[in-house]
């Protein structure tokens, strides 16, 4: 309670608490577009409470995470070197979540389509409430190695951290919502939020592999496809038979 008071009457803890929330908001953009999509993976009336648990454990993840970091490098450190280039634990999380990413995208595009094409095959299952916690959890893993590294570099008072981490996920969580009811309401936004996610994929195992793209630029065209698709959809209410 002693900390929380002190960054609410320290103004440079004030100023580095909403430099990291909207660290931890610009940086998870794509994560929220993950959460949502995943967890309406499950049953109807279980989507709510997968993302609220998965987001929990998340959020214990990501402070178990930044604990064993602050002060360390060891998510730096390199492991092995392979083909002459060092490889840390942190090349392997972001090469495996993009591998994950790229999977995980490109069967939920092929699944759309299939069902698309035989409408007489029904419903696609829903996943199991555990699959769909264990996807997000792990997801947000991947996504949050970055953000926390970088977040340790901005400050060195873990109470500002700890607290920026914890508004971030609430924020999220609260998007995370509204996004899956804006993407049931108009199904074609999944199938262009999937295609984000392989170009995220493709992304995470650059920088994996030591080609970094930078993310200004995947961005940019993250922000003028879903442009381009607002405009598909207002339009698509006033268009004739």
């Amino acid at each position: 309670m002693q900390d929380i008071v002190a960054i609410l009457l320290d103004p440079s803890a004030l100023a580095a608490f909403a430099a990291l929330v909207a660290m931890e908001i610009a940086l998870g953009v794509d994560n929220v577009v993950m959460l949502a999509l995943l967890a309406d993976t499950a049953a109807p009336p279980r989507r709510a409470l997968a993302r609220r648990v998965g987001l929990a454990l998340a959020l214990l993840l990501r402070l178990g995470l930044l604990a064993a970091l602050f002060g360390a490098t060891t998510l730096t450190t390199p492991l092995a070197t392979i083909a002459g280039r060092p490889i840390s634990l942190r090349d392997a999380t972001l090469f495996a979540g993009g591998v994950f990413l790229l999977y995980k995208a490109t069967a939920e595009i092929h699944a759309r389509v299939a069902a698309a094409s035989h409408p007489e095959a029904g419903p696609r299952p829903s996943q199991r409430l555990s699959a769909v916690i264990a996807q997000i959890v792990m997801l947000d893993l991947v996504f949050s190695v970055d953000s926390i590294i970088t977040a340790i570099g901005m400050t060195d008072r873990i109470g500002v951290m700890v607290a920026a981490i914890v508004a971030a996920v609430g924020l999220m969580l609260i998007a995370a919502d509204e996004l899956a009811r804006f993407i049931r309401a108009n199904p074609t936004i999944a199938m262009l939020a999937f295609a984000f996610l392989l170009m995220i994929g493709a992304a995470l195992i650059a920088d994996a592999t030591g080609f970094h793209i930078p993310r200004g630029y995947i961005y940019a065209a993250m922000a003028f496809s879903a442009f381009v698709e607002a405009l598909n959809v207002a339009a698509r209410p006033r268009a004739g038979p």
